[in-house]
């Protein structure tokens, strides 16, 4: 059980930690903590909404067969990859920026080279 928490606890716990970052630096909530709270509140109330949802439909589908309810989670997973897709491709593509951005391109260097005249 303590395995299975810690698979099931540490992921929820970092996307909706992800989440509240990302909403928190919306420029709409600049300089206003009641708002931010709210969305915090939000994010993590409809994780619970989810959390409560998943093992009723569990019970359900395990009357049919195990094998769907595994079927369920997988699709349960692809869904939330899915709707985390943006943020990640966001997050990737400002890193990538950032690391050329300090790395500076080669024409910025600052070692002379020496040209020759053909």
């Amino acid at each position: 059980m303590l395995i299975t928490g810690m698979f099931v606890n540490g992921p929820y716990a970092l996307i909706t930690t992800a989440v509240s970052a990302d909403l928190g630096t919306h420029s709409s909530l600049k300089g206003n903590s009641r708002a931010l709270a709210t969305v915090t509140a939000i994010i993590d109330g409809t994780g619970s909404v989810g959390a409560a949802i998943g093992p009723l439909l569990t019970g359900y589908i395990s009357a049919t067969s195990w094998s769907a309810v595994f079927t369920m989670l997988m699709g349960a997973a692809f869904v939330a990859g899915l709707l985390l897709t943006k943020l990640v491709i966001a997050e990737v593509g400002a890193k990538i920026a950032e690391s050329s951005r300090s790395q500076g391109s080669p024409s910025q260097s600052s070692h002379p080279v020496a040209e020759l005249d053909v």
